[in-house]
């Protein structure tokens, strides 16, 4: 699934606005003046981390979004951010904090909570991560909502809830049949309930979409080769196993495989 960080939308600075980098905000005491001075500066430091984000400079997005956070303490966007930039810089715990944070206070945001579920899942709390995902499944005008359904499949299948995990990925099915990812995952699921007939059809299906094998679509033709005695099939996905991905843990699961045949 799943997956790495969900990455914001590049921002393009002007040369002015680059330029306030090193300069302090100055601001007139006084009414309106000060507030408009203090606005100014907020949405600076906004943009500028947003642009730093964009940039991989996590040190220089947090430090406009203390910034930030300290004008606005309660803006969920803030927190969401926030916990991007300690994901990517090691700061696992700040980053499960601040997410918590902002889906507080943001409950209805369905991107922040998506978010949060891809961070939970790569620190393999499947359960919670399919608590949220859900959540983002049930709204229906999510307009990532089809990738919200196939990493809910993905954590029912960590938790071995398999037929959670097919009404999932059977959902994202009926939103684009022609997904290669959906047809994988339904390959997958199919193939661990046994229902092998099922799984090469929808194996098939995926191959007819003509991507990149990845190690998990090789791993999984390796094994239905074996239930059909398909020795071509076998052998070209073991070499392409082999030569594309040979430091994958499907891989070592092939390799496994064969140790356990020969005991």
């Amino acid at each position: 699934m799943p997956a790495g960080p969900k990455k914001y939308p590049l921002i393009v600075v002007s040369c002015a606005l680059a330029a306030l980098l090193s300069a302090c905000v100055t601001t007139h005491k006084g009414g309106f003046a000060e507030k408009a001075d203090e606005q100014k500066a907020y949405e600076t430091s906004l943009q500028l981390a947003k642009s730093y984000i964009a940039q991989g400079n996590w040190e220089q997005a947090k430090r406009h979004l203390q910034y930030v956070e300290a004008s606005n303490p309660h803006n969920a966007e803030t927190m969401e951010a926030l916990a991007l930039v300690y994901q990517n810089t090691g700061e696992l715990e700040m980053a499960e904090r601040y997410y918590r944070r902002a889906v507080a206070e943001a409950p209805k945001s369905m991107r922040i909570r998506n978010n949060f579920a891809a961070f939970l899942y790569q620190q393999e709390q499947y359960r919670e991560a399919a608590e949220n995902l859900e959540i983002v499944t049930a709204e229906l005008l999510y307009e990532r909502r089809l990738e919200a359904f196939i990493n809910l499949g993905r954590c029912y299948l960590k938790l071995e809830e398999l037929p959670k995990a097919e009404a999932a990925f059977k959902r994202a099915l009926l939103m684009q049949s022609s997904n290669a990812q959906v047809l994988l995952s339904m390959a997958e699921v199919a193939y661990r309930q046994k229902k092998y007939p099922e799984s090469q059809r929808f194996y098939d299906a995926f191959r007819e979409q003509g991507v990149r094998p990845s190690a998990a679509s090789l791993w999984l033709g390796i094994r239905l080769a074996q239930i059909f005695d398909d020795r071509d099939a076998y052998a070209s996905n073991v070499l392409a196993l082999k030569n594309l991905y040979p430091k994958s843990e499907e891989y070592l699961l092939y390799k496994a495989s064969l140790n356990s045949v020969g005991q």
